[in-house]
C-alpha cells in the first residue's frame, strides 16, 4: 500500500508556506485564522447529515458508512464500516460502504490533515473517529426510545439495529426522526472492548466481493457519459524533456480525433473513442527539447550513489545524521576478524497496477467534477483548483473503486488527474473528458520506488553481537518538493533502519544519509522505506549471526531482549513456534522481522532453488497490528502483501538506458506468477492495543526472509535485488 503520511503532518500548526500557499489557491485573498483545511475545503458544499459525516440511516433502518478512505483491494472498506457498526450496534447484514465526498474539513485524514488514503492508515486513523461516530449515534436513538417511551435511558438496549426497553422495541428506521432531533452527545461512551460481539470475529468480512466479482463494481474505465471525449497524451520519451514542436496534420486526419493540443506534460490528442486516439497519437510527429532531461542510465547512476556512499561525491552534498550513539569515529575504526562490512544495491520499482492510471474530468467554467479512484482527494482538488483557478472546495471529488495503487495515485502533483483536467479545460463547455494512460504509458512515465544504495560496517563484540554500526544510506528524496514539508531527515529513506532495534542495541552507531539529485521521478511504493531498509537490516542480522556462529533465531532474540523490543520478540516466537521444528523436504528456511506503520511483521519462509531460482513454498507469519478488527483481512493482506514483496524481490527491475525505460508491459517488467506464488499461513499476535498498519507490513519482510534462506543453503549473501535478473 502506500506512503507514511503520519510523518507529514505539520510539526507546528501553520507555517507560513501552508498560508502562501492557501492564498494562492483562493486567489490571493489572505484568510487570517483559518486552518489548512479550512482553507482546503473552501467552497465545498458538503454538508454532515444528522448523524454526523459518517453514518447515513434510511427511513427503512438500513445504515449506510461513509468512508473517506478509497477501496482500491486493501479491503479496508469492511473493516470500517464494521467500527461503526459494532459502537451503533446496527444489524451487519444491512450495513453497506460507500465513499465519501471530497472535504479535507469533514474527512481528513487524522494524521496527515488532508483527504487522502495512504500509510497503512486507514482503519489506525479512524478507529476512535468512529468509534464515537457509532457510539454517538446509538446514544441519540437511546435518547430517542426513552423519551418517546418515558424509560430510562440506563434499561434501553440496542441490538442488530432494534431498539427496546420498557416491554417496547422499535428498529432505527422507526426512531430516526425523533433521534435525528437529538443533539448528539460530545463524548459518547464507548463500548469495553471485552464486550465487542463483531470486531475481531471472522464475521467481518468485505462487502464488495459480490460486486467485484461480477463486474456491478465501478471503476474509472467503466465511466461512460453523454458526449464524452477519450484523451491520451504522448509524453517525451526522456524525463525533463519538454515539447518544442510537432505536427498534428496526419493525426487530426485520423478518424474520430476531434483535436491536438499542447500540455504542460506533452500533446493531447482528444478523440471520439479510446482506439481513435491512439492511433491519431501513433501518426503524431513531435520533437522534444532534452536540454535538461535526464540522459543517465540507471547503472551510471547507481555506480554514483556507491561512490558517494564510499566518500567520492560532491564536495558540497550534504550528509544527515539520522541515529548516532557514542563516538561515531569508532564505528569507522577497527579491523579484523571482528568487522563485518558489505553493501546492498537496490533498483528503481514501478507501481505496475492493474489498473493504468486514468481520470474523467469536466470542466464547466470555474466548476470542475473529478471522477476517478481518488487516493487524495485534496491533494486532487489543489491541483485542480489551481489549473482551473477556482476555490480547491468547489472541485467536487466522485471516488470510485481502483483496481490498485501502492501509493502511485497519490503523488504531490497529481499528475495524471492535472492532465485530464488541463485537457477537459481546454475542450471547455462542460464536456466530459476521460485520459486514459496505455500500460506502457504507465509504466514508464514514473513515478518509481527510488534506486537505493545501503553501505553498512559492523565491528563484533566479544560475544559476537555488534559494538559499533556504521550505517550511509544514498537515494533521491521522495520528499522533495512536498507541500507539507517535514524537518529533518526524510524519513522515506530511513524508517526501518531509524529506531531499528538492532541499533538500539548496539553501543556505538554512526547512521548518516545523502540526497542526491536525480531527474528520476519517484514516489512511495507499497511500504515504501522499508522495500530496503527491511532487507538491509535483517540480511544483515543473518550475516552477523553467521560469522559469530550463532543461531539467526536466537541471535535476534538476544539483540532485542537489548533494545526492549517485546513486540518483535514475541512475533518472532509466535511465527517459529507456528513454523515448527522442520521445513518440508528439500526446502531451508529463513527468518525476518520487521517493524513498520505501527506493526511488526515475522516471517519464516521455505525456500529452495529450482534451475538455480529461489522458490518459495511456504511462509508463516505472525503480526502484531493491535486489535485485529477483521482477522479474515488481516491474513489477506499478509498473502497479498508478502505476494507483492516477493514478486518485486524475485522479478522487480526498472532500468534506464541513456535516460530512457527499458520496460514497458509486463513482458519487460516481470511479475508473479500464480503457480509461483507461496502458501502463506497467517497468525496474529493478541493485542488490546488500538489497531495498527496491515495494507503494507507484509511486504518488505519476505524479500530479506528469502534472502537468508538462500544464505543457510549456500553461504552467500544476496547484496543486490532482484534474485533473478531480467534476461536470465
Amino acid at each position: 500500500m502506500n506512503g507514511p503520511f503520519e510523518k507529514l503532518r505539520r510539526q507546528d500548526g501553520v507555517s507560513r508556506r501552508d498560508v502562501v500557499v492557501g492564498a494562492t489557491l483562493v486567489g490571493g485573498a489572505l484568510l487570517v485564522g483559518c486552518s489548512p483545511a479550512d482553507l482546503m475545503s473552501m467552497g465545498s458544499k458538503v454538508e454532515p447529515g444528522a448523524f454526523g459525516p459518517f453514518i447515513r440511516i434510511d427511513p427503512d433502518g438500513a445504515v449506510t458508512v461513509l468512508s473517506k478512505h478509497i477501496e482500491f483491494g486493501q479491503g479496508n472498506h469492511a473493516g470500517l464500516a464494521a467500527i461503526v457498526a459494532e459502537e451503533l450496534d446496527a444489524d451487519w447484514s444491512r450495513v453497506k460502504v460507500i465513499h465519501a465526498p471530497a472535504n479535507a474539513k469533514l474527512y481528513g485524514n487524522a494524521t496527515a490533515g488532508i483527504q487522502l488514503t495512504g500509510g497503512s492508515s486507514a482503519i489506525s486513523n479512524s478507529w476512535e473517529q468512529l468509534r464515537k461516530a457509532g457510539a454517538g449515534a446509538r446514544a441519540m436513538f437511546v435518547q430517542a426510545a426513552a423519551s418517546r417511551w418515558n424509560v430510562p435511558a440506563g434499561e434501553i438496549t440496542v441490538k442488530d439495529g432494534v431498539v427496546s426497553g420498557g416491554g417496547k422495541s422499535a428498529g432505527f428506521g422507526d426512531l430516526i426522526a425523533d433521534a435525528a432531533k437529538v443533539t448528539p452527545p460530545e463524548a459518547p461512551t464507548l463500548k469495553d472492548p471485552k464486550t465487542f460481539s463483531l470486531i475481531g470475529t471472522d464475521r467481518v468480512r468485505r462487502k464488495d466481493s459480490l460486486a467485484k466479482s461480477t463486474g456491478a463494481a465501478r471503476y474509472t474505465q467503466d465511466v461512460q457519459l453523454p458526449n464524452m471525449l477519450v484523451a491520451v497524451v504522448a509524453h517525451a520519451p526522456r524525463f525533463g524533456a519538454v515539447v518544442k514542436g510537432f505536427n498534428a496534420d496526419d493525426a487530426k486526419k485520423t478518424p474520430g480525433v476531434v483535436d491536438v493540443f499542447e500540455i504542460p506534460t506533452g500533446v493531447a490528442v482528444v478523440a471520439d473513442t479510446t482506439y481513435a486516439a491512439r492511433m491519431g497519437r501513433e501518426a503524431l510527429k513531435v520533437e522534444w527539447d532534452e536540454g535538461k532531461a535526464e540522459t543517465r542510465s540507471s547503472s551510471t547512476i547507481a555506480q554514483q550513489w556507491r561512490d558517494i556512499a564510499a566518500g567520492k561525491g560532491p564536495s558540497d552534498l550534504k550528509w544527515e545524521a539520522f541515529d548516532s550513539r557514542g563516538d561515531a569515529a569508532a564505528a569507522s575504526a577497527g579491523k579484523g576478524a571482528s568487522v563485518f562490512e558489505t553493501t546492498y544495491d537496490f533498483p528503481y520499482l514501478a507501481h505496475a497496477t492493474m489498473e493504468p492510471m486514468n481520470c474523467v474530468a469536466i470542466v464547466d467554467g470555474s466548476k470542475v467534477k473529478l471522477i476517478h479512484g481518488s487516493q487524495a482527494q485534496t491533494l486532487d482538488q489543489m491541483n485542480a483548483a489551481k489549473i482551473v483557478k477556482t476555490l480547491p472546495g468547489s472541485v467536487e471529488v466522485e471516488t470510485l473503486f481502483a483496481g490498485g495503487s501502492f501509493g502511485r495515485r497519490a503523488n504531490f502533483p497529481s499528475d495524471y488527474v492535472a492532465e485530464c483536467v488541463t485537457i477537459a479545460h481546454k475542450v471547455g463547455k462542460g464536456r466530459p473528458v476521460k485520459l486514459v494512460w496505455t500500460r506502457e504509458d504507465d509504466m514508464q512515465a514514473g513515478f518509481f520506488r527510488p534506486l537505493v544504495h545501503h553501505a553498512v560496517r559492523v565491528t563484533l563484540d566479544k560475544d559476537g553481537y555488534p559494538a559499533t554500526w556504521r550505517h550511509r544510506i544514498v537515494t533521491q528524496s521522495i520528499m522533495k518538493g512536498s507541500p507539507m514539508p517535514m524537518k529533518g531527515p526524510d524519513q522515506t529513506a530511513i524508517e526501518g533502519t531509524a529506531g531499528s532495534p538492532y541499533l538500539k542495541a548496539t553501543p556505538v552507531v554512526d547512521a548518516q544519509l545523502a540526497l542526491p539529485e536525480g531527474g528520476v521521478p519517484v514516489l512511495w511504493w507499497r511500504s515504501v522505506g522499508a522495500t530496503h531498509t527491511a532487507f538491509v537490516m535483517e540480511h544483515t542480522i543473518d550475516q552477523l549471526a553467521l560469522k559469530a556462529g550463532k543461531d539467526p533465531v536466537d541471535y535476534r532474540r538476544t539483540l532485542y531482549a537489548k533494545a526492549g523490543a517485546q513486540r518483535h520478540l514475541a512475533a518472532l516466537n509466535l511465527a517459529v513456534e507456528k513454523a515448527g521444528p522442520a521445513p518440508a523436504a528439500g526446502f531451508t528456511r529463513g527468518v525476518a522481522v520487521h517493524e513498520s506503520f505501527g506493526s511488526v511483521v515475522a516471517q519464516v519462509a521455505e525456500v529452495r532453488l529450482v534451475d538455480g531460482r529461489p522458490r518459495v513454498g511456504r511462509v508463516v507469519t505472525a503480526i502484531d497490528c493491535g486489535v485485529a478488527v477483521s482477522p479474515d483481512q488481516v491474513a489477506a493482506q499478509m498473502e497479498g502483501g508478502t505476494c507483492f514483496g516477493l514478486s518485486a524481490a524475485l522479478y522487480g527491475e526498472i532500468t534506464l538506458t541513456d535516460g530512457k525505460v527499458d520496460q514497458s508491459n509486463f513482458d519487460t517488467y516481470r511479475v508473479l506468477r500464480m503457480n509461483e506464488a507461496p502458501t502463506v499461513e497467517t497468525y496474529i499476535v493478541p493485542s488490546g492495543n488500538p489497531p495498527s498498519g496491515v495494507g503494507e507490513p507484509g511486504t518488505p519482510v519476505i524479500a530479506p526472509a528469502v534472502a537468508n534462506a538462500l544464505l543457510a543453503l549456500s553461504r552467500t549473501p544476496t547484496t543486490r535485488l532482484p534474485f533473478v535478473r531480467a534476461g536470465a
